[in-house]
């Protein structure tokens, strides 16, 4: 049994070349010698949100506060809310982030293959975040 104590793995600042806005990352777990998984506690403020994104081996959100937006591409964006799962595809490109005026956490899980977890592309423009 493996126990990662609270307080031993630091936040991270979202890279701003993959988010638009304040976003905080807090490792949860990494992948492990005989697991692919890792996941993660992303919290973003009001207005902030990922870029365009896939995942190899898809990715599965669970939204545990705030209120969010959550959009695959050439589809709606859906209001995500504390309890919702979202699944992305393998190759699925999307975004998620939280609402304008409403802070949104979840929790990322995703799958390496061959040693890539994401391909980041370019950036939700307002435009198309505030559809």
């Amino acid at each position: 049994m493996k126990v990662i104590k609270n307080g031993t793995q630091a936040s991270i600042v979202g890279n701003e070349n993959w988010f638009t806005g304040n976003v905080r990352i807090d490792p949860l777990f990494s992948k492990q010698e005989a697991t692919k998984a890792a996941g993660v506690l992303v919290t973003f403020e009001p207005g902030a949100r990922t870029a365009w994104h896939t995942h190899p081996a898809g990715q599965t959100l669970i939204v545990i506060s705030g209120l969010g937006w959550a959009q695959k591409d050439g589809g709606e964006v859906l209001e995500i809310a504390p309890g919702d799962v979202i699944y992305f595809e393998p190759g699925e490109k999307h975004w998620h982030g939280a609402t304008i005026n409403k802070a949104m956490s979840h929790i990322a899980i995703q799958e390496e293959v061959n040693g890539s977890v994401v391909t980041w592309m370019e950036k939700v423009s307002a435009e198309q975040y505030l559809r």
